[in-house]
């Protein structure tokens, strides 16, 4: 059997090692648009800060390929799919012959068709290149001012990246608040005051209408950027812009061959799409969560890899069905870390909400609960018990005999029923 995998990230690495577990002898072919190996895309913020360098952004060793008997195919782009075929085209011509096929190709970077868009210093912010890009071009141009346009997860990773290199950062985001998808009015304050109190100038309810290019000294890109003009009139001087708006999925290559796309491409819980023996996951897939009951995209790391080992399994033959997805949203800004989890940014419906703010301290904690179920979380400050809340959401756990302890300091995993604590914590000599 020879399986293709298209994309070479977290789903396909989880896709590879699920795969080899239950099958030593089946061809796998991994082919990549991207020319690097495997590397961690929530590390990308860290490289961009000068807090790590290349080696630590691994994802997996360098011989990943050739352990798990794996043909790399990289800097290769797929043209298109023959489901009727069963082979995958490449712009190069090559064609490539598949028993299974997974789809793995993630989310492509928000980029709005702004006038000006190809000065040289304009970047997105979803890949390694993205960030190469970036630091070469700060290496060799006197950037001072950058403009971030997005207020989301990637734009506050990439501002607070950006702010680290001591460069002055100011952030367009077109909501009416920062972080408005995963975190609530309070959380998202404490975020945007935060920034505001490292001199970053947060301008909502906007964006960039246009890009000006100076003359002279760009790259082979055309002539630098020089600034922008808001959609409010308003004039900013800069001397680099990023995208950080957020990802879409990448699913254009499937909607051309005739497999079943809403948002993302629709799969069942074995990650099977509506085309035979064709699979997709990771932040292209549109599965089930299990918070909202109903499928979605998830575009986080862990469940592209949860996805990605599934699909592997049932290419392989092992039926190992999908739980479902739960959101998960993490970032760090000035060292205040904010957690998202679950259905957390809730304002209508049978919602309780459970909150306690320090303002002083910069800590905060809003639980959800739908009747004796806690269905989200969102923390700031202090995330030590974002596991604990994750377990008693993903298992549905009726809380209503830990009610009391979910907001004190002394929650933990003792506090729980005595039923759930046994069925996560289970070995010789322990009692729980």
């Amino acid at each position: 059997m020879r399986v293709v995998i298209i994309g070479n990230s977290a789903a396909a690495v989880g896709a590879v090692e699920s795969l080899r577990q239950h099958d030593q002898a089946s061809e796998i072919v991994a082919i990549s648009e991207e020319p690097h190996g495997i590397y961690s895309r929530p590390m990308l913020s860290y490289l961009l800060a000068g807090e790590i360098d290349r080696p630590h952004l691994a994802y997996r060793p360098a011989d990943f390929y050739s352990r798990h008997n794996v043909q790399p195919i990289l800097n290769a782009r797929v043209a298109s799919i023959d489901v009727a075929g069963h082979c995958v085209v490449t712009e190069s011509g090559q064609d490539y012959g598949y028993h299974k096929l997974l789809i793995a190709t993630g989310g492509a970077p928000i980029v709005p068709p702004v006038p000006g868009i190809d000065s040289a210093g304009v970047f997105s912010f979803t890949r390694l290149d993205d960030t190469l890009g970036m630091l070469r071009y700060l290496e060799g141009n006197p950037v001072e001012q950058v403009i971030v346009v997005g207020g989301g997860m990637i734009g506050v990773k990439a501002t607070d990246a950006l702010m680290k290199r001591g460069l002055r950062v100011t952030m367009v985001e077109l909501a009416p608040r920062i972080l408005s998808a995963a975190l609530d009015e309070t959380s998202s304050g404490l975020m945007a005051r935060l920034l505001s109190d490292a001199a970053v100038e947060v301008i909502t309810g906007g964006t960039v209408s246009a890009i000006h290019p100076e003359g002279g000294k760009g790259a082979a890109r055309g002539p630098s950027i020089a600034g922008v003009t808001l959609d409010s009139g308003r004039e900013l001087a800069c001397q680099m812009l990023v995208f950080g708006i957020g990802v879409r999925p990448n699913a254009a290559l499937a909607r051309e061959a005739g497999i079943a796309v809403n948002r993302g491409i629709v799969v069942d819980e074995y990650m099977r799409t509506s085309a035979p023996d064709v699979y997709a996951a990771g932040d292209v897939a549109e599965a089930y969560d299990l918070v909202v009951d109903m499928n979605r995209t998830v575009a986080i790391w862990p469940n592209a890899y949860r996805q990605g080992a599934i699909a592997g399994a049932r290419m392989a033959g092992v039926s190992r069905a999908d739980p479902g997805a739960i959101a998960m949203n993490t970032v760090e800004v000035c060292g205040v870390p904010a957690m998202s989890i679950g259905n957390a940014n809730v304002k209508d419906g049978p919602y309780e909400m459970m909150t306690e703010l320090d303002e002083r301290r910069v800590v905060y904690k809003r639980l959800t609960l739908e009747g004796d179920h806690l269905v989200g979380a969102i923390l700031v400050g202090n995330i030590s018990r974002a596991g604990i809340y994750t377990g008693l959401i993903r298992n549905k756990l009726d809380i209503s005999g830990c009610r009391k302890s979910l907001m004190t300091e002394h929650m933990s995993l003792l506090s729980l029923p005595t039923s759930y604590r046994k069925h996560i914590v289970s070995e010789a000599g322990i009692e729980v």
